[in-house]
């Protein structure tokens, strides 16, 4: 596996971490047993493409970009669809979390 396919596949194992923060609470706890589910199918396959990401990239670096693409992702998912709060300082400190993913690409 090449450098560039392991970057490929982290970046894609962010963006279902985001699929199952979301998932998690479109389930509501138990209430839809049948998003839990596909949840739980999408928080595996997050997995598996970073265990795959692990084999070329530095273990610290990957996991941190995986969680920021996560983490910011969600955020920006809550505010525009889910009705979470949105102010110039969440804007910002997602941007910055973005731009400390995107640093972490260039230096890795």
């Amino acid at each position: 596996m090449t450098y560039n396919t392991s970057w490929l596949l982290l970046i894609v194992a962010g963006f279902l971490e985001i699929f199952f923060a979301v998932g998690l609470k479109s389930a509501n706890g138990l209430e839809r047993p049948w998003l839990l589910v596909g949840t739980v199918f999408v928080l595996a396959g997050s997995l598996c493409l970073l265990t795959l990401a692990l084999r070329v990239l530095p273990v610290g670096t990957a996991y941190a970009v995986w969680t920021g693409i996560g983490a910011a992702g969600t955020a920006i998912v809550g505010m525009y669809w889910l009705g979470d709060a949105v102010s110039f300082w969440k804007l910002f400190w997602i941007g910055l979390i973005l731009l400390s993913v995107a640093g972490l690409r260039w230096v890795a």
